[in-house]
């Protein structure tokens, strides 16, 4: 009397199977840290552009509610000020004590800066400067002859002269200098 034998069952999976999946996730993976470094620079330059909007948005309204432009006492024809020192800060925060801004209205609002990047450093109560993601300045300037007529030259990149602003604000975009140039320029024009 013949017995049944019971079908061959196979437990976990064979040598190719594994290898074929390994070079599968290799693949991915590489593919994934090609990409990531490109879009995290990408990241860097859009958190930088929302951060000049907001500040040269907060100069157009400081402008439409006091029908001109914030002076911290150094205006020239047309000045530019780096967001690395607090006096035109303090004037858009509405944390100032010069007769500025006698409202104390709070023209800018920005994220607060994490590990002294990307964002608003806070001295005390008030802002003291905003940096962009790579640790650099922002740039503003303004239109102080009222032309309406800016002639910018940002480092490394060509001048452009604006017309029809008061205000422009901007970033070298790049953690050096060297690296800044008209493809990593954040701007707001």
């Amino acid at each position: 009397m013949k017995t049944p034998s019971k079908p061959f069952s196979r437990k976990g999976f064979t040598l190719i199977e594994l290898l074929v999946v390994i070079a599968i996730i290799a693949v991915l993976a590489s593919a994934g840290f090609a990409v990531g470094p490109a879009m995290m620079n990408r990241a860097k330059k859009l958190s930088a552009q929302a951060t000049a909007t907001n500040i040269a948005n907060a100069v157009e309204q400081f402008y439409t509610e006091y029908s001109a432009l914030p002076d911290p006492g150094s205006s020239t024809a047309d000045a530019t000020f780096a967001t690395d020192a607090a006096p035109l800060l303090e004037i858009l925060t509405g944390t100032s004590t010069s007769d500025q801004n006698p409202r104390k209205i709070r023209f800018l609002s920005v994220k607060e800066a994490k590990n002294g990047l990307d964002g608003a450093v806070y001295s005390g109560n008030s802002i003291s400067k905003i940096l962009d993601p790579w640790g650099k300045p922002f740039y503003i300037m303004l239109d102080y002859d009222y032309d309406e007529r800016l002639s910018i030259s940002p480092q490394k990149a060509p001048a452009v002269t604006l017309n029809g602003k008061r205000v422009a604000v901007y970033s070298n975009g790049a953690k050096e200098l060297t690296e800044a140039s008209a493809k990593t320029l954040v701007k707001t024009w």
